[in-house]
């Protein structure tokens, strides 16, 4: 496409030229960006609120009215898109704090108790599948809360041996379970 000026090239855009849009994209994308990022600091916020205002460009198409400077009506639409992303960030935190308050207060509801139970049940599956002296070291740990020194002597092995079991048994259960669930073994377990 020829270098056409930035409100030729809108009109062009208007009338369906595709190439056109490309060319706005292409200008304006790096720049919508470094400034939402600037504000956000955060990049797939950022990549996320950019891309909802060049999709609702070329959603708008032939009936996009610009009172404004092409730059201005995107600064614009970008503004409000991150104060949206501000707002619902604020939202989360409002939930996550109140999560959190709820968790300290130790209330429990239903629904948490079962998931609670079934966590509980995934964990013992995952434990009853490692191997068996892997196994027994790990629950006289966890479930008998013995020493590493204690469960040496009971199975006659060195103080190494135990820490490595169980940093092996750890590393195998947070593989199959997952980061979140190797949280609630820690918490179930210690």
């Amino acid at each position: 496409m020829r270098h056409y000026t930035i409100n030729i090239t809108l009109a062009l855009f208007r009338e369906g030229e595709y190439a056109a849009y490309q060319v706005i994209y292409k200008r304006y994308w790096p720049l919508l960006f470094k400034h939402a990022r600037r504000i956000l600091q955060n990049d797939e916020e950022a990549k996320d609120a950019v891309q909802d205002i060049f999709t609702m460009l070329w959603l708008k198409g032939p009936t996009l009215f610009v009172n404004t400077t092409l730059s201005a009506f995107l600064y614009s639409s970008l503004r409000y898109k991150i104060f949206d992303v501000i707002d619902r960030n604020k939202i989360k935190g409002d939930y996550f704090n109140s999560l959190e308050s709820f968790i300290d207060q130790g209330e429990l509801t239903t629904d948490n108790i079962i998931r609670e139970k079934e966590l509980a049940a995934s964990i013992e599956k995952e434990i009853s599948f490692l191997p068996e002296r892997m196994r027994e070291v790990f629950e006289l740990s966890r479930k008998s809360h013995l020493s590493y020194k204690e469960i040496a002597e009971k199975m006659n092995i060195s103080d190494n041996t135990v820490k490595k079991q169980i940093n092996n048994a750890l590393k195998l259960l947070r593989f199959k379970l997952g980061v979140s669930i190797s949280i609630a073994i820690s918490i179930f377990y210690l």
